[in-house]
């Protein structure tokens, strides 16, 4: 049996995504309860040159989105980074995850052999899609899920693995 690229990236997209609003939802409640300013967890970071939480939430959903398009033959769509409440990342995240649900899997049909073209800091590259998946989205997208996630746990929201995998 083989799977296809579109099996292998906007699932596995999805889940992340889903697993951060949860965590964020989380957030947002523990917050609350402790009468504490939004702005302690999302300007919070786990060391002082990483990005905040704000910026970890919106840079794994332009991963997700911009891989997605990437692979779908798709314009990245772009989005501003304005984001300042839980709400605004959340409904972002929702977005994104509209976004990646509805791009046409017939698009993604060749892709991991389609060159995607990347631009970084003034520096052009060009990947094939498979590479481009699994040698720097889904592990960009992962590491900052993953350090959303911890700084969340670090501040105190009690989270799990269950909530990071998008299954609580």
């Amino acid at each position: 049996m083989s799977i296809s690229i579109h099996q292998a990236s906007v699932p596995v997209f999805t889940q992340g995504l889903k697993g951060l609003k949860g965590v964020l939802t989380k957030a947002a409640a523990h917050v609350e309860a402790k009468g504490w300013d939004p702005d302690a967890l999302l300007k919070a970071r786990l060391y002082p040159d990483m990005f905040p939480l704000i910026r970890q939430v919106q840079i794994a959903t332009d991963f997700a989105k911009g891989c997605c398009a990437r692979l779908a033959g798709e314009e990245v769509p772009a989005w501003d980074d304005v984001e300042t409440s839980f709400a605004e990342l959340i409904a972002r995240i929702d977005r994104a995850i509209a976004y990646v649900d509805g791009l046409d899997p017939a698009a993604f049909e060749g892709a991991e052999d389609r060159d995607i073209t990347l631009t970084r800091r003034g520096e052009t590259s060009v990947v094939k899609g498979l590479a481009y998946v699994q040698g720097q989205a889904q592990p960009n997208f992962f590491f900052h899920l993953t350090t959303a996630y911890a700084i969340l746990r670090h501040n105190g929201v009690e989270v799990g693995k269950r909530d990071f995998l998008g299954m609580a």
